[in-house]
């Protein structure tokens, strides 16, 4: 939200959708897991009048998630003197950051000299189809160079060219070789390098830590309420300054690149009920390229196959062997045998053409035919040197070897892929700023930087770009009364009822396990708002997403608040407010626009260059449009001179 478009309004007031018996709750009717879902609690239920047992926690600034973005704001806060508190749902360092492994952005001119921060800038707004927040991209642009550098300090050990700099590869969409790597585990390097920097400046972390709802009234934040995942113990955490770096939601779907345990949507869903707004939710990113379940085992479908493999050389074949083929009248065969599709769908970018495009084209061979017996297609990079696989994509070679595949030798099966998601919380990115008083966001659980689609690589850049200018804005807000703020008698009430919502829930003896509405939701969203969407399949979505909440009614919870069934019966509270949220502005924006792709609406129209806005109160959720900015001169010459990747500099 940039400073231009926080002070534009509304253009117009597009659709109120009335509250379901239980949908989208709100700070007006305290939110929280109450709100999602009608717990019953079993005959525990009965004790609702029963004294429950918590603990206080105040710090000055709690920080809710312990990946890139919230380590680095985190970092910035210990860096000016304070000791935030950090909080996550798992050990330290294992966070969904680890999973983007092929690099980060940014502009050095390490090969390309001619690179410079405003290509970086058009390169990103270009991929996300001039939907992003200019002034997003462009603080994430201009910073980058320096993040990098710092990151170098700290010991991140990217690789180097012969002559000492930091290399850099291609990657999707890209004008120029931009992306900075450390194999194909970046990531994974970049989260232990800021978690080694947090732990010298010896910031507290607290883990195994759910956070389900904030303490809001709608305007400001006083805290947060969760649970002990270890213990089952209530946790409240009273502090003035929140910030919001849980992720966001493309677990919420069947395929999808996370493990089933994160990105579930907590940090759009929190900040909706406590008074946020949310940004471009109908953005869902599907990664071209995932495993396919039916070929490595069901715990691997969806995993991501990194882009470096294409960023190194490799190509996308489907299954189809022609007559001519067979006699070896084409060159564009693989080991698969199958054709090299992408001179079909993309002659110059070919397999590093923007993701959403390689995601339809690839979807469209599975459908046409022309995919393999496991519902993929090929990935082969055993034309390069062996030896350059090796020392290049480390990770993808030790995962296949582990599954049978040698990739030097033979190709992968992939496929599309949730991957990540575009929408979010609607912040100002100088600021991390929500307008809800003491509400910050950064990270995957915002919206902006990537407008439409994401561009590769741009991911683990917003995280260390704006989670500094975050972490210094908040900084500057807090004041010595806030290292240890006192508990309300409203904010315990607020929060006892959240905790007796928990105990309830963990008491459900209904007939339905968590996990199965959980993958009913994932297929859900797969079929109704997947790759290709439309008018009846979204309609028939919100009504299959209905009838799903209604039979969370007969939830049974199997064990008590450390059980993984409670974790998923939380999850699944969270993922509901969400797919709501999905599918209602996919429906609304009716045109086909980066990863949103409308059958019924194939073109893109100029008059929806606005960002949907999603809000929530006691009438329901409501759906407004706001216009885009412009970006800066820099940026507009660049995006005039129109540069642009020619795929065939890696043939």
């Amino acid at each position: 939200m940039s400073e231009l478009c926080s002070t534009s309004p509304y253009i117009n007031l597009v659709t109120k959708i009335p509250p379901a018996d239980h949908g989208v709750s709100t700070a007006g009717d305290a939110g929280g897991v109450d709100g999602r879902l009608p717990t019953q609690g079993g005959d525990e239920a009965d004790g609702r009048d029963r004294e429950v047992a918590y603990d206080v926690i105040t710090t000055p600034v709690l920080v809710i998630g312990a990946g890139a973005a919230g380590a680095r704001v985190a970092i910035e806060l210990a860096e000016s003197g304070l000791e935030p508190l950090v909080v996550g749902k798992r050990d330290y360092g294992d966070a969904h950051t680890t999973w983007a492994a092929g690099g980060i952005n940014a502009a050095l001119g390490s090969l390309d000299p001619e690179d410079d921060w405003p290509i970086h800038a058009a390169d990103t707004l270009n991929e996300g189809h001039h939907l992003n927040d200019p002034e997003a991209v462009e603080l994430t642009a201009k910073h980058m160079p320096d993040r990098i550098r710092e990151l170098d300090e700290w010991g991140m050990s990217f690789a180097r060219t012969d002559d000492g700099k930091i290399n850099q590869r291609y990657f999707g969409a890209q004008s120029y070789r931009r992306t900075c790597f450390v194999g194909d585990r970046t990531g994974e390097v970049m989260l232990e390098t800021l978690i080694d920097r947090a732990q010298a400046l010896e910031i507290p972390y607290r883990e195994n830590v759910m956070i389900t709802r904030l303490l809001s009234d709608g305007t400001r934040v006083d805290g947060a309420v969760g649970f002990d995942m270890e213990t089952g113990d209530g946790l409240l955490f009273r502090t003035n300054h929140v910030v919001l770096a849980a992720g966001g939601f493309s677990a919420a779907y069947r395929r999808h690149s996370s493990r089933d345990d994160e990105n579930n949507g907590d940090a759009q869903a929190l900040a909706l009920e406590a008074g946020a707004r949310l940004l471009d939710t109908e953005f869902v990113q599907f990664h071209p390229t995932g495993m396919v379940g039916e070929r490595y085992g069901d715990e691997w479908d969806g995993r991501l196959v990194t882009e470096a493999v294409r960023g190194e050389g490799g190509r996308l074949y489907n299954a189809e062997v022609s007559a001519s083929d067979a006699s070896g009248g084409s060159e564009a065969l693989s080991a698969s045998g199958g054709e090299r599709f992408m001179e079909r769908y993309s002659p110059d970018q070919m397999e590093l053409d923007a993701r959403d495009v390689v995601a339809r084209a690839i979807a469209q061979e599975v459908r046409e035919g022309r995919g393999t017996e496991h519902g993929g297609v090929y990935l082969d990079i055993s034309h390069r040197d062996p030896d350059y696989i090796r020392e290049r994509l480390p990770t993808m070679v030790e995962r296949f070897e582990d599954l049978g595949i040698d990739i030097t030798m033979e190709p992968m099966e992939v496929g599309p892929t949730a991957h990540y998601t575009m929408g979010g919380v609607d912040i100002d990115f100088r600021t991390g700023e929500t307008g809800v008083e003491g509400l910050y966001a950064v990270g995957e659980a915002v919206a902006g930087v990537h407008g439409a689609n994401r561009l590769g690589g741009n991911s683990l850049a917003e995280t260390v770009a704006i989670g500094k200018l975050v972490g210094s804005h908040v900084s500057e807000q807090v004041t010595a009364d806030d290292d240890a703020p006192t508990v309300s008698d409203g904010q315990r009430a607020l929060a006892e009822r959240e905790f007796r919502a928990l105990a309830d829930l963990a008491a459900s003896d209904g007939d339905v396990a968590p996990r199965a509405l959980l993958e009913a939701l994932g297929e859900l969203l797969w079929t109704h708002a997947g790759i290709l969407r439309d008018e009846t399949g979204l309609r028939d979505g919100l009504d299959r997403l209905a009838e799903l909440r209604a039979r969370t009614a007969d939830l049974r919870v199997d064990g008590d608040r450390t059980s993984r069934s409670f974790e998923y019966a939380v999850n699944l509270s969270m993922s509901l407010v969400v797919a709501e949220v999905v599918l209602r502005t996919a429906l609304e924006r009716t045109e086909s626009r980066g990863a949103h792709y409308r059958t019924d609406y194939p073109e893109t129209d100029p008059a929806w260059r606005q960002n949907l806005i999603v809000t929530a109160d006691e009438s329901g959720l409501s759906l407004h449009r706001r216009g885009v900015a412009e970006p800066s001169e820099p940026v507009r010459a660049a995006l005039e001179e129109g540069y642009e990747l020619d795929y065939h500099h890696l043939e």
